[in-house]
């Protein structure tokens, strides 16, 4: 081929790409790749959804229950049993529907409309059409529909937080290939389904739609995410496991000693059976679902909005919390920390958009009219910008409102982009306003900030006839376009001296992970000028540095943290010398500590990330498939892992991690979807908050766990020794459904409002495979389910001893299991502290509970009515004597063995 038809079939090859696709060629891409939307997997069935909630071990010993219950008549407790499971399974049912949600939410992401070049004319068609190699226009404002390679720029910039986490907009420009940086972030010339553009102009040849795009992989991730069971429902199961391995053996042991004994075979079956299902404590998963239910409450008022009822409690015991730095640890609100300006190193006070702050110089506030230089640099800052800032538009949405009753403070907001935005906040400290601004200056034309040259320019004019260039950019390309400073003297020579000065200020500024502007102006001689003149021979005016400062709640919140035993990580989009900063600044990062890169982790096998993640406190440039390796690292680590964000390129990990939380505000509707709890205020501090509910309301758990089962143990232990030892049956089968629907269920269900215990933070995090029965709960649970046995039947034989009336002797052994269950119940407030030690009057609901069961019990002796259904007598006053005597032996005999360990513990130390 010669040079000539080469030339021409290049030429005819550039032309084709400007006119982009016929709409032939579209029409069969389209067939051949599909539309560009996010695909779901297949949807399960409700029915299957609903089946899906009976596939419990715990629920199918429950349904056995029911069963044996109806086939003995016991149709009360059966109809008990069934309503608890149907309200279990409907529970269930509804939160798996709703996490269905989460890639509707991806869809609703995608641009609904979007502008593209086909046949060279530019048409708008809906952005599901686009296809691969369709020329698509861009302009500030637009949501980019696809991935596509850019073709042409003009000063484009690009919101990338949804993908990246990096809080400031990326500019672009063109490079020779797509695939140049090793993440997301790092490659210039490729924009990306569902960012949004902040600045400037492109276009650009889509190479990737649908699932093939970086939102695509990240739903195919959230997609191929299995759900697991949380620590609380691990834990339910094997305590589930236990009560079935024991009614079994109860079952055998007491129908094999009755048969052994001459009974009849039925009979004995059916006393077994009816023991076993004693043993099973029915109420536990519906009390388990009251107690979280309460937390949920309890969590709302402190601005934490749970979506999955057991991310409550697995919260409770979170021992890492990877942690999104923009907009969950910082204010995602870029804020000038520093000025330098007439050889002054200003510091700027103040967070975020508000206007509240000063300006300081040696710890002293100014003001900024006295210094001309500090003047001139806020003047300019304040003209060469396209940003508005506004006080906050009334609250519309559910979450908005409750961010307004929670703070009444007045709320700004910025229009355009974030460090421009800044600029004017600053300016506004100072005293320079944008209404102040209008009144001195009016501008008259504008070259926009672009790749190449690293800077933006407006031409003013103020009304004594005077014409300026204002410019604003990159320090180094500002002072190249520079001949003069000024000073706090005038105007100078700008000398290799100050030039030094000055560089060493943006270096330190840097080294500090502030993002470094430089100002610069020039007078001009008539308001006839050559626009490529403008922007030479400037005088420098002075730096102005700033940051996506830390929450200010945000210290205070890991430092409780730490106390917690709870290791916070940082996982951030942004480079690492601004993630490690905000690190130290918020204690995160410490001495030893290691900080990665997404690089590095690609890098890295995963057995190696195992190895080290427990001493990395910081990741940064990372993408959403290295936030999942990170979590699932930690996970096999043995951690149950919190991860917090917001963006989109959070919800693959924030749906891996043991508890997702998602930011309520700055969140986007695929995060929450994906998360078990969201932040109203999206206040870091908050997630604190919700670790001590969490922990208090597994620790109520534990206590009414302990209750019930130490209450069934005795309830079982009285019938089964009593049929051992040839006595008549100490309960009647219609007693113990009382004591097991009433006695039971009242003061447990009144527990789960016990008040923390004042050190609930101070304790280190369970561990991910720690056993509901840890820390000597187990040895609790026996020795004071003997005990009750024990009394109760102490108190039965007694009786029937020295009575030698049945009734009396067993309405006497009911009572005193009713006393025993209502004093074992303030044992129970706490794992730590005997009764005697307790505080008793701090929980209304259990004093409540107790009293209103003893006013039950005593109406069950003493109405006739229902002496003859419970078959009970009236006891004497001699009878309750040997009824509160024998039931205060086991809190005396419990605190004394619980004393005598103390002791022991101290005197080994």
């Amino acid at each position: 081929m010669s040079v000539m038809e080469s030339k021409l079939r290049s030429n005819r090859n550039e032309k084709k790409l400007h006119m982009g696709l016929s709409e032939k060629e579209a029409k069969l891409k389209l067939q051949k790749h599909g539309l560009n939307t996010i695909a779901g997997k297949k949807k399960v069935s409700v029915f299957s959804m609903i089946l899906d909630q009976f596939n419990d071990f715990m629920v199918m010993i429950l349904l056995a229950a029911t069963a044996v219950s109806a086939f003995m008549g016991d149709t009360t407790e059966a109809v008990t049993i069934i309503s608890i499971v149907i309200v279990n399974a409907i529970m269930g049912f509804i939160q798996e529907f709703r996490t269905e949600r989460t890639l509707e939410a991806l869809k609703d992401l995608a641009a609904p409309t979007a502008r593209v070049i086909r046949d060279g004319v530019l048409c708008s068609i809906p952005a599901e059409e686009i296809v691969p190699g369709d020329l698509i226009v861009l302009e500030s404002g637009d949501r980019v529909p696809a991935d596509a390679t850019l073709i042409e720029v003009n000063g484009l910039q690009v919101d990338e937080s949804l993908l990246t986490g990096e809080s400031l907009p990326v500019e672009k420009e063109i490079e020779s290939s797509h695939g140049k940086g090793s993440g997301i972030g790092d490659k210039k010339g490729v924009v990306y389904m569902g960012s949004v553009v902040t600045m400037g102009r492109a276009k650009a040849i889509v190479y990737a739609t649908g699932m093939d795009t970086e939102m695509g992989r990240i739903a195919d991730m959230i997609q191929n995410i299995e759900d697991e069971e949380t620590p609380l429902q691990k834990r339910l199961e094997h305590l589930g496991k236990i009560i079935a391995v024991g009614c079994l053996v109860i079952c055998a042991i007491v129908s094999l000693a009755g048969i052994l004994r001459g009974e009849e075979l039925l009979d004995m079956l059916l006393e077994g059976i009816s023991l076993a299902v004693a043993a099973v404590p029915e109420g536990l998963p519906a009390i388990v679902t009251v107690s979280l239910a309460l937390g949920v409450q309890r969590m709302l008022k402190r601005n934490a909005l749970i979506r999955k009822l057991p991310a409550v409690e697995t919260l409770g015991c979170a021992s890492v919390i990877c942690s999104d730095k923009t907009g969950t640890l910082t204010e995602n609100k870029m804020t000038v920390r520093k000025i330098f300006a007439g050889d002054n190193i200003f510091d700027v006070k103040g967070n975020g958009y508000d206007l509240q702050g000063a300006i300081l110089l040696n710890n002293r506030e100014i003001d900024a009219s006295g210094s001309k230089p500090l003047k001139l640099l806020l003047e300019i800052a304040g003209c060469c910008n396209n940003a508005e800032i506004s006080r906050t538009s009334p609250e519309k949405g559910f979450l908005d409102k409750i961010k307004s009753a929670v703070s009444k403070q007045e709320k700004w907001e910025i229009k355009g982009d974030p460090t421009e935005g800044a600029l004017l906040v600053a300016a506004a400290k100072g005293g320079i306003t944008k209404e102040i601004l209008e009144k001195t200056y009016f501008r008259m034309d504008e070259l926009p900030f672009d790749s190449d040259r690293k800077c933006m320019s407006v031409i003013c004019g103020n009304f004594k006839g005077e014409t300026f260039v204002f410019t604003k950019g990159a320090p180094d390309i500002i002072l190249d376009k520079c001949s003069k400073i000024h000073t706090s003297r005038g105007t100078e020579d700008l000398n290799a001296f100050a030039k030094k000065r000055i560089l060493k200020v943006n270096d330190n500024m840097a080294g500090e992970a502030l993002r470094v502007l430089g100002f610069a102006y020039k007078k001009l001689d008539s308001r006839n000028y050559k626009r490529d003149d403008l922007e030479k021979n400037l005088t420098f005016v002075g730096l102005m540095g700033m940051i996506d400062p830390p929450r200010k709640e945000a210290l205070e919140a890991v430092q409780k943290c730490r106390i917690a035993g709870i290791k916070p990580v940082m996982i951030t989009g942004d480079h690492k010398v601004t993630a490690a900063a905000i690190a130290r600044e918020l204690s995160i990062l410490g001495s030893g500590d290691k900080v990665l890169t997404g690089a590095e982790l690609d890098e890295m096998s995963e057995s190696k990330l195992e190895k080290i993640a427990g001493e990395v406190s910081v990741y940064a440039r990372v993408s959403p498939k290295h936030k999942l390796m990170i979590v699932r690292a930690l996970k096999k680590l043995g951690h149950i892992v919190a991860m917090t964000g917001d963006g989109v390129n959070d919800a693959p990990a924030v749906k891996e991690a043991d508890i997702g939380v998602s930011m309520g505000i700055t969140g986007t509707d695929v995060t929450k979807e994906a998360s078990s709890m969201i932040l109203l205020d999206d206040n870091f501090a908050t997630i604190v908050a919700a670790i001590e509910e969490g922990r208090v309301i597994y620790n109520n758990i534990r206590k009414f766990i302990r209750y019930m089962l130490a209450c069934n143990i005795g309830e079982v232990l009285t019938m089964f020794l009593g049929t051992l030892l040839g006595l008549p049956l100490p309960l009647l089968p219609i007693q113990i459904l009382w004591v097991n629907l009433v006695t039971d269920g009242l003061p447990a269900i009144a527990l789960g409002f016990d008040p923390p215990e004042k050190d609930v933070m101070m304790r280190k995090p369970r561990g991910a495979k720690e056993s509901i029965f840890s820390d000597g709960l187990l040895g609790l649970i026996l020795f004071r389910g003997i005990l009750i046995g024990l009394t109760t039947l102490a108190v039965f034989a007694s009786l029937l001893y020295f009575t030698g009336n049945t009734d009396t002797a067993r309405t006497a052994a009911f009572a005193t299991l009713v006393v025993t269950q209502l004093i074992h119940v303030f044992e129970c407030k706490s794992e730590r502290k005997n009764i005697f030690e307790v505080p008793i009057f701090n929980n209304l609901y259990l004093i409540g509970a107790v009293l209103c069961s003893t006013v039950m019990l005593l109406i069950v002796l003493y109405v006739p009515f229902l002496q003859s259904i419970f078959k009970t007598v009236t006891l004497t006053y001699n009878d309750w004597l040997c009824i509160m005597g024998l039931s205060s032996i086991g809190p005396v005999i419990s605190s004394f063995f619980r004393r005598e360990g103390k002791r022991r513990n101290k005197s080994r130390r």
